[in-house]
């Protein structure tokens, strides 16, 4: 599961690929590594057409996750000889959020399948946990991926929310944010030696791109696909 990418590009780069796009990103570091629960940039569909803006990674859990998690802080607490306030404990329960959509027929995400709801996600390379390369003791390394050795820009295949309510870390408390996330499938020749169980879905072309972000998702399921072998590739740092 994806929970590390890089964004090593200009900014105009990226606006280059969608004529008319708002840019509601302001200046654009020249390169991002990007964490879940933190800012990234996505260029997404809105009301009055496609903006480029930076954009919290995490979409909200399912409310069954929430749900499950609350009840067993409740349990904690009765156990303790504590009062609980269930409808509240619920509401208050942190969601760090989910940051890889991979079940497409899940009710919690067919919601926000449709166009409205589409972004692309800018990437140069992304990274796996390479356990074969763990150092006995030490911590799991990255595997990093790209198009080529010369990283160039690519998309993940996202989707986002607008104005989600809830608590994303405790000492935020209960906060109003846009999210992200992107799709992910069944991993190619090149990723699943590192992670056998998955990898993000990516859009290299420009009619990828364009199919993503307007085309019914009878169309755009299509692309939850891997990406051809010859297309990627194992960086060596």
């Amino acid at each position: 599961m994806c929970n590390l990418y890089n964004v090593t590009t200009a900014q105009e780069a990226i606006r280059s690929l969608f004529p008319g796009v708002k840019d509601s990103l302001g200046n654009l570091e020249p390169s991002i590594d990007v964490y879940p629960d933190r800012m990234g940039p996505i260029v997404r569909n809105t009301d009055a057409g496609q903006e480029m803006a930076m954009v919290r990674w995490g979409l909200p859990s399912s409310s069954k996750a929430q749900f499950d998690a609350a009840t067993k802080r409740a349990d904690k607490l009765r156990a303790k000889g504590k009062e609980v306030d269930f409808d509240h404990l619920l509401r208050m329960e942190p969601d760090g959020g989910t940051t890889n959509v991979r079940n497409t027929a899940s009710k919690h995400w067919k919601r926000w399948l449709g166009v409205a709801n589409r972004c692309v996600v800018p990437v140069t390379r992304f990274a796996e946990p390479d356990p074969a390369s763990k150092a006995e003791g030490g911590r799991t390394p990255n595997a990093w991926f790209a198009r080529d050795e010369g990283e160039p820009l690519m998309f993940f295949a996202g989707i986002w929310v607008r104005d989600w309510t809830s608590v994303r870390k405790v000492k935020e408390g209960e906060i109003t944010v846009d999210l992200y996330a992107f799709l992910t499938c069944d991993p190619n020749a090149v990723v699943k030696p590192i992670h056998p169980k998955a990898m993000p879905v990516l859009l290299t072309e420009p009619d990828e791109i364009e199919t993503w972000l307007t085309a019914p998702w009878s169309e755009a399921k299509a692309l939850q696909r891997p990406l051809a072998d010859d297309k990627l590739v194992l960086l060596r740092d």
